[in-house]
């Protein structure tokens, strides 16, 4: 029989898992999603997950706080058997938990316990995790706290980025939502309880930890560059004979067996096709770099706009 569900995502990462369920038996009743905020120049953002919902006849309902009194008698009367909730952005109280006669379920970007939080795609990248993945969890007060009843996990790549695991994770939520849909139905679902001791936490990335810490191992300073894209992209200073010049750093290799020891960390050691520069550990490869203002350009390229030496060095 099929359940009585109600859709509450905000972000890119919820469209996979609710179109599978919205082009699957269930029935969708409601999809809740953040307002439109206006970004620079007072433009309107397109809500995705707003679009998603009117292609498929859906009703939508955008409450600045769903915790608001008339929202959950709205809820309420909806008599849904579940929430399933993807990148919501809004703290779900006891009252709204215990609405869904099944319980609100929500998915999480990484393999819990292992980083809870807002930003557990970026943590796993910046950690350097082998291994990414969804879980599937029943919502409890607490942060991400409650017990799973589903996991698909997925090796990350070398190169991959934030933006790009992000994609592939939303892209493996869709079936993973729709198994344990099916199990939930069927009342066969397993409530698995996290284990605690091995609980990491993932908060919010704030801006300014795009900047490159120099002195990190260069695998480090390699997981700390493809964590922070697409947003908010690692970042340094480049002294040039006008000034520091801040550049954002889009592609690094890290080259750990080169002897640095003689080098300071963020002194150029070599140039031409890449840039190779050193780090508390080893040194890396600089393949790409958009100075600031600038279109993203090759090593060779910035080594010449900007007069490279082995006495430079990004700070």
């Amino acid at each position: 029989m099929p359940l009585r569900t109600v859709l509450l995502g905000t972000g890119s990462f919820a469209l996979p898992p609710f179109r599978a369920v919205l082009e699957s038996p269930h029935d969708v009743v409601a999809v809740y999603t953040q307002p439109e905020r206006s970004g620079r120049g007072h433009h309107r953002h397109v809500n995705p997950v707003r679009v998603l919902a009117e292609e498929h006849g859906i009703p939508v309902h955008q409450p600045e706080r769903v915790n608001a009194a008339e929202v959950l008698d709205q809820l309420t009367s909806m008599k849904a058997d579940l929430f399933v909730v993807a990148a919501y952005g809004q703290i779900l109280s006891k009252t709204f938990l215990a609405i869904p006669r099944l319980g609100a379920f929500n998915l999480h970007g990484s393999l819990l316990p292992r980083h809870r939080g807002a930003a557990p795609v970026q943590y796993s990248i910046r950690c350097g995790d082998e291994l990414g993945g969804v879980t599937m969890f029943q919502i409890e007060p607490a942060l991400d706290s409650g017990p799973m009843v589903g996991k698909v996990s997925t090796p990350i790549g070398k190169q991959e980025t934030s933006g790009e695991l992000m994609q592939r994770l939303a892209d493996l939520s869709g079936p993973l939502t729709l198994d344990v849909m099916e199990q939930l139905e069927a009342g066969t679902a397993v409530f698995e309880t996290q284990d605690e001791s091995q609980v990491t936490l993932a908060p919010k990335i704030s801006k300014e930890e795009g900047v490159i810490n120099w002195s990190q191992s260069a695998n480090e300073i390699h997981c700390h560059v493809r964590a922070m894209q697409p947003w908010p992209r690692a970042s340094s200073s480049f002294c040039t004979d006008s000034g520091p010049l801040r550049c954002l750093l889009v592609q690094v290799e890290p080259e750990s067996e080169a002897d640095t020891r003689s080098a300071e960390p963020g002194q150029v050691l070599e140039t031409g096709r890449h840039l190779r520069v050193a780090t508390g550990s080893g040194s890396v490869l600089i393949r790409q770099i958009q100075p600031q203002g600038k279109k993203v350009m090759d090593a060779a390229a910035f080594s010449n706009g900007y007069r490279v030496t082995t006495d430079s060095r990004f700070e």
